[in-house]
């Protein structure tokens, strides 16, 4: 077996896209890997491989990597011997054909026995090829792996990368390994931190890197190097009094900005905590990527702040007055934009919405306001919400999208609509809808809280589904440019996660009512050379609202699979087409209770052998559901036992389900395993007297009708 040794790859190139590094450095470690893997290059233990990754470099240590690949063996089937040989024992053009397409005479044929008979076969060694030789292809190979939407040109060179690239070195054990990448010649010559040490770092070794380059004030350890700024950032924050907010996405993006991290704590005016909160934490981590730091007592955002130099300066204080320096004006402009904002009350604004252009087809920014406002009406109605105040969210839930302050900072829409809200003698629960209407905003984010925040949510969600669909623009693939997916999500897990009952095909619809009918005209494009036929409004929205029911219902399946339900589970409640959302939830709770209980796996078989039965059955009254069951044809005790169960079945449980106590339902069902395993133990269903067939059918149909009472357990 070949010797194996650590094996360093590194790419140092100018500053990297920080949002993008990690995803970069995992792909490139991936890409390496499988290359290695793919040339059967011995590796040992793959799971002490290790990524690196800062601004100005990419890296892959592995610990053990053979210098070549194992000795290869071949073994190629021939023609059969009958073929090969002719009447005289002489090679055929077949097998001469063969031998010299693998480089031997015929005589050097080896024969070898079949399951279809003897045939010729040319057996061989292949010495492995060296890493030296095969490394740089396989870097390569991963380089071109790597997710770069847009990569760069540098110079005059053909070739193109993420960032222009400047060294590059291939380090098994300490024997450089030639390649020649981007315009690069592989070395050992690396590079330390740009400032605190911008001399060349020559790598004695593999295992040496990550501590010379330590040395040179670089660490070259994301894991290291968040660790560091989350200790620096906290310690900072200590001598403020108060707590420093670090989100792991802003505590990456630090980490993906430094070499060196240095925390340093700073401080802003104190007139500017006149601003909402959100408003300055917003320019401080998306602007300057600095932490803000809250009251520890009070939870309030105060005056002080930490920022993360990528230097060790002998002078902080410089650094300090730097990055005060630079906060002052994106705050001032905050303030500024807040003041003008508060001189107009946010219902004034209502009149430009009419000028902004949400979808050609679909109209204004108001046309979708008014809509929104309908639907919010109906299903505040419905629910026993204050329509009012729903209708009255409704209408201003775009106004401060025309604000100054959302313009500048796009993602406060909504918060600012709450707190002009407030500022203008909006009740409490309308502006606070104007703000959480919007969630959830991402994955894990909780719902709005409030009853009309929810109504909101959902109606907004509904007419953005309804118009979309309705112009033809729905999701297709990987491509879903208005986030559609996320849009019926958080419409299903508001309406199951509230408690928010509706007939949600029937909603849809409403909805669809709204749109433009030259919007739904727009949907339908005809293909090229295939005239679209023409289709009656009335049935293109029930068309188009089944397809969004079925929309909504598909983003459940990975909510729930989340959740630790299975997808045979799923597929058994979504069989009964439950039209409301939380009706579903609470089905789909008691059936995965269920389906672990003793009765189950009997019942789940018997449910199967009826439906196979009825299918099959071309009794034209069971066919048409029109059948009654008639006693006196009962021919057997199994029959009358079976049918005296399901008649107290349905009289137990029908207040059950009306009261949608579904565990109860299914535990009932336990009741059936006895009498349903009697009755096909005992009983022919497909008796030869028509009557007594189509008696027994009838019970199977009312059998059949109490295992779908809460979902299809056959699909268990």
């Amino acid at each position: 077996m070949s010797q194996t040794k650590p094996l360093l790859i590194e790419l140092g190139t100018e500053e990297l896209p920080p949002k993008a590094l990690d995803t970069l450095a995992r792909a490139f470690f991936d890409g390496v890997v499988a290359g290695l893997q793919q040339h059967s290059f011995d590796m040992g233990d793959v799971s002490s491989a290790r990524l690196y990754c800062s601004p100005r470099r990419l890296a892959v240590y592995l610990p053990a990597v053979a210098a070549e690949q194992p000795t290869l063996a071949s073994e190629v089937l021939g023609p059969a011997v009958n073929v090969g040989l002719d009447t005289a024992g002489q090679p055929t053009p077949a097998l001469r054909g063969f031998a010299s397409k693998n480089g031997v005479e015929p005589a050097q044929l080896e024969r070898i026995a079949t399951d279809k008979g003897e045939r010729f076969v040319h057996r061989s060694t292949r010495p492995g090829q060296p890493l030296a030789s095969l490394l740089g292809q396989i870097v390569e190979e991963a380089l071109k792996g790597l997710p770069v939407p847009r990569p760069m040109r540098w110079a005059d060179h053909d070739y193109s990368f993420v960032r222009p690239a400047h060294w590059l070195v291939l380090l098994h054990g300490d024997t450089v390994l030639p390649a020649s990448l981007l315009g690069l010649e592989s070395g050992r010559l690396s590079r330390g931190h740009r400032f605190m040490h911008p001399e060349a770092v020559s790598i004695a070794s593999a295992d040496s890197w990550l501590e010379q380059l330590r040395s040179a004030y670089v660490l070259a350890d994301p894991v290291e190097r968040r660790q560091r700024v989350s200790e620096q950032v906290h310690a900072a924050a200590l001598p403020s009094g108060g707590k420093a907010r670090l989100s792991e996405e802003l505590l990456a993006e630090i980490a993906n900005l430094t070499e060196w991290p240095v925390a340093i704590a700073c401080a802003f005016d104190r007139e500017f905590l006149e601003v909402p909160a959100e408003a300055l934490v917003t320019t401080m981590e998306t602007n300057q990527k600095f932490v803000p730091i809250f009251d520890g007592a009070a939870g309030r955002l105060s005056e002080h702040f930490i920022g993360v130099a990528n230097i060790e300066s002998r002078d902080p204080a410089e650094i300090r007055k730097g990055y005060e320096r630079v906060i002052r004006p994106r705050f001032a402009d905050a303030k500024f934009f807040w003041d003008e904002d508060l001189k107009t009350p946010l219902a004034d604004y209502q009149p430009a919405l009419a000028k902004v252009t949400y979808q050609q087809s679909l109209g204004s920014l108001w046309d979708k306001t008014v809509r929104v406002a309908e639907l919010a009406r109906i299903i505040a109605g419905r629910t026993g919400v204050d329509a009012g105040a729903a209708t009255r969210a409704a209408s201003l839930s775009k106004c401060d999208l025309l604000s100054r302050m959302v313009g500048e900072f796009p993602e406060l829409q909504g918060v600012m609509g709450r707190y002009y809200a407030q500022r203008h003698g909006e009740s409490d629960e309308v502006a606070l809808a104007l703000d959480e209407y919007y969630r959830p905003r991402f994955a894990g984010d909780a719902i709005a809280s409030e009853r009309i925040g929810q109504i909101l949510a959902v109606a907004d969600r509904l007419d953005t589904l309804a118009g979309i669909f309705a112009v033809g623009l729905k999701p297709s693939g990987n491509k879903d440019p208005f986030a559609l997916r996320r849009t019926a999500l958080g419409l299903a897990r508001t309406l199951i996660e509230s408690g928010l009952s509706i007939d949600l095909p029937a909603t849809l619809i409403e909805a669809l009512e709204l749109i433009p009918e030259q919007a739904l005209a727009a949907g339908l494009k005809p293909a090229k050379d295939k005239p679209q036929p023409s289709l009656d409004a009335g049935l293109r929205r029930q068309q188009l609202a089944l397809e969004l029911f079925e929309f909504v219902q598909e983003r459940l399946r990975g909510y729930y699979a989340e959740q630790g339900f299975s997808t045979a589970a799923f597929d058994a409640v979504v069989a009964v087409r439950r039209p409301d959302l939380v009706d579903f939830d609470r089905r789909l709770r008691a059936i995965s209770s269920f389906a672990g209980s003793p009765a189950a796996a009997s019942l789940v078989a018997a449910h199967k052998r009826v439906g196979n039965i009825l299918r099959k059955s071309t009794e034209t009254e069971v066919a048409a559901g029109t059948s009654t069951l008639r006693p006196e044809l009962f021919e057997s005790p199994a029959e009358s036992a079976l049918a005296d169960v399901l008649a107290k079945l349905r009289h137990d449980n029908a207040e059950r389900l009306r009261e949608a106590d579904y565990v109860a339902v299914l535990e009932r069902l336990a009741l059936l395993q006895g009498p349903v395993d009697g009755f096909f133990d005992e009983v022919m269903v497909n008796a030869d007297d028509p009557e007594v067939r189509a008696n027994r059918l009838a019970l199977l149909e009312q059998l059949q009708d109490q295992l779908l009472a809460v979902a299809d357990i056959s699909r268990l």
